[in-house]
């Protein structure tokens, strides 16, 4: 495979893409686990969600 004279510019940008691209998925996955200990924390404090409640409750 023949990329030409800018065959290093396009491979960094490839290096680039896959780096952004990881670094989002990390990012990701580790807000999503923050967000899920901070719900348990709550939720073991005894506050709920407002789906949750009785018709009747009072926020």
């Amino acid at each position: 495979m023949n990329l030409g004279p800018h065959a290093i510019f396009i491979i960094a940008s490839y290096v680039v893409v896959v780096v952004v691209v990881t670094a989002l998925i990390g990012w990701i996955a580790a807000d999503y686990a923050a967000q899920q200990r901070i719900l348990r924390n709550l939720e073991q404090r005894g506050v709920t969600r407002r789906s949750q409640r009785a018709k009747g409750d009072a926020p």
